[in-house]
């Protein structure tokens, strides 16, 4: 099976979210993943999205997010651009492996959901392409499982 490339632009904004997650769980579906891993890419990629409109952008409307959804023979990789701030990964401290209501500050976790939820997340910079994530999930059994 050769790859099949999906793209589409959407408004930084939070009302986005829906359109963009019905976007990549029709990717998801028709990549052959099970309920349980569109479920864990309707969440990595909402988490992304949201983290582009707040950190990235600093807000609504002050910038498009770009996905492409690739289906290949292993699943789906989900790429997302934005033109925001520039984003570090190595900046983010690790969280703390056992938060309590003292010590939970209700935010820094997306990085890691986003990496317990996908199989592989990959972050870039570029002065002409801005941020670009790339997560992907593998179909159960594929070749990339192993």
């Amino acid at each position: 099976m050769g790859s099949i490339l999906r793209m589409r632009t959407f408004p930084g904004r939070f009302e986005s979210l829906v359109s963009i997650s019905d976007f990549v769980t029709q990717a998801a579906e028709d990549a052959g993943l099970d309920k349980r891993a569109i479920h864990a890419v309707q969440l990595a990629v909402d988490e992304a999205c949201s983290n582009i409109i707040q950190h990235a952008y600093g807000g609504e409307g002050r910038g498009d997010i770009e996905c492409t959804c690739r289906i290949d023979g292993a699943g789906l990789t989900v790429i997302l651009r934005d033109e925001g701030c520039r984003f570090d990964p190595a900046a983010v401290p690790e969280p703390d492996a056992s938060p309590t209501l003292d010590t939970c500050s209700g935010g820094g976790l997306g990085l890691f959901f986003m990496r317990q939820l996908m199989d592989e997340v990959h972050f870039e910079f570029d002065q002409g392409d801005g941020n670009v994530l790339t997560m992907s999930k593998y179909r159960e059994g594929s070749f990339a499982d192993a």
